[in-house]
């Protein structure tokens, strides 16, 4: 058990099944009322939850132990964060859980892309079938056809 939760592919899997649920939950949670708000009552929920589990674990860290560069990447992963939140909680409110979640997902395409970018990240020729099959798959998924 201990070997399982040192392992990035268990909490992957984990943040997989996060998700789902999370696409569930919002689908139902955003009946009657706006998108924008629903994303906000989402993340006050995250900062009241986190802000615990860094109590808990004592992992809290002083503001200052943060490097300036990292400050910068960590806002502009915020904004970034946001903005996907939002566009994603107004995509459910119009549409199919079904189909909405699996568009999302080409996330996991583009971040591949930009790996290769702009961090330099090597792809094999395995990789680049598995992209050009997610696409393909999340493309499928939300074909209303």
């Amino acid at each position: 058990m201990r070997s399982m939760m040192a392992s990035w592919q268990f909490w992957a899997l984990l943040s997989a099944a996060s998700a789902a649920l999370t696409a569930v939950f919002a689908k139902i949670g955003i009946e009657g009322i706006g998108s924008d708000f629903a994303t906000f009552i989402r993340t006050v929920v995250i900062l009241i939850v986190l802000g615990a589990i860094l109590i808990v674990t004592g992992q809290w860290q002083s503001w200052s132990s943060v490097s300036a560069k990292s400050y910068v990447f960590l806002l502009l992963s915020g904004l970034a964060t946001g903005a996907s939140w939002l566009c994603y909680f107004r995509a459910l409110k119009l549409g199919d859980a079904a189909r909405v979640a699996p568009i999302d997902k080409l996330s996991v395409v583009l971040v591949a892309l930009f790996g290769v970018v702009f961090l330099g990240e090597r792809l094999t020729g395995w990789n680049w079938a598995g992209i050009v099959l997610i696409a393909a798959g999340a493309i499928l998924v939300a074909y209303k056809g």
